[in-house]
C-alpha cells in the first residue's frame, strides 16, 4: 500500500451538507414535487445554491475537498482499474480516480439541469402553489400557466409559448443522464465497500468518523 495516500477520507461540514442537501433535493424533484410546479421550482434552485456551495468550496475549502485533491484524471483511473485487477488497495485522502470522474461527471450534469431549469422556469415564484402543471394540447407536453393568468387568453398564449423545446428535451435527456451515474455511483461506493473497507461510507455519514 502507498503510504503516501493511507491516511484516511475525511469531509468536513460542508461536503457532508452539500453531499446530502443534493441527494434529498434530487429525491424531492423526482419523487415528491410535479414537473413545472412552483415546489418543483423552489427545489431546483435549493439544488443550484448546493452545487454552487461545494463548487465554491472546492476552491478555498480544505485540502481533501479541493479539486486538486481529486482532478480529473483518465490514465490515473486506468491505473486504478488495473490495481482493482491485482487486487491491489491504496486509500486516498480525497476521492480515488475513478471516483472523482464519476463526480466531475455528477457534478457537470447538474449544472446542465440546474441551468436549463432555471432558463425554462425564469424567477422562483413568491407563492409556490401560484404555478401550477396543466396538460398542453400537441404531444403531452406540459406547459406551465400561473393561477394569476387563468381565463387570460394572454396569459395562456404566453404559456404555450413556454412549451417544451430544445432547453426542456436537454433537461430531460440531463436528468435522465443524472439517474443513470447515480446508480453508477451507488454501485461504485459499494464495490468499494466490499473491496477496499467501510471507510468511504463512515466518511461522508453525518458526525461519521473515518477510522485506519
Amino acid at each position: 500500500m502507498d503510504s503516501s495516500h493511507s491516511a484516511p477520507r475525511r469531509w468536513d461540514p460542508i461536503v457532508k451538507l452539500t453531499h446530502w442537501g443534493v441527494v434529498a433535493a434530487v429525491i424531492g424533484n423526482a419523487i415528491f414535487t410535479e414537473e413545472g410546479s412552483g415546489w418543483h421550482i423552489w427545489v431546483g434552485y435549493g439544488l443550484a445554491a448546493l452545487l454552487a456551495l461545494r463548487l465554491l468550496w472546492g476552491l478555498i475549502g480544505p485540502d481533501e475537498a479541493r479539486f486538486s485533491a481529486f482532478p480529473p484524471n483518465p490514465a490515473r483511473a486506468l491505473d486504478h482499474i488495473g490495481e482493482i485487477g491485482r487486487g491491489e488497495v491504496t486509500q486516498h485522502r480525497s476521492h480515488n480516480p475513478l471516483g472523482a470522474l464519476m463526480v466531475y461527471a455528477i457534478w457537470a450534469t447538474l449544472l446542465v439541469v440546474c441551468g436549463t431549469g432555471i432558463a425554462m422556469s425564469g424567477p422562483p415564484p413568491t407563492d409556490p402553489s401560484a404555478v401550477q402543471v396543466e396538460q398542453g394540447e400537441r404531444g403531452g407536453k406540459q406547459i406551465r400557466v400561473r393561477e394569476e393568468d387563468d381565463g387570460d387568453e394572454d396569459g395562456r398564449e404566453h404559456g404555450k409559448e413556454e412549451e417544451e423545446g430544445a432547453l426542456g428535451e436537454v433537461h430531460e435527456i440531463a436528468v435522465n443522464l443524472l439517474y443513470v451515474l447515480i446508480a453508477l455511483h451507488l454501485a461504485g461506493v459499494v464495490f468499494e465497500t466490499r473491496r477496499s473497507g467501510p471507510q468511504i461510507v463512515r466518511a461522508m455519514v453525518p458526525g461519521g468518523t473515518p477510522r485506519r
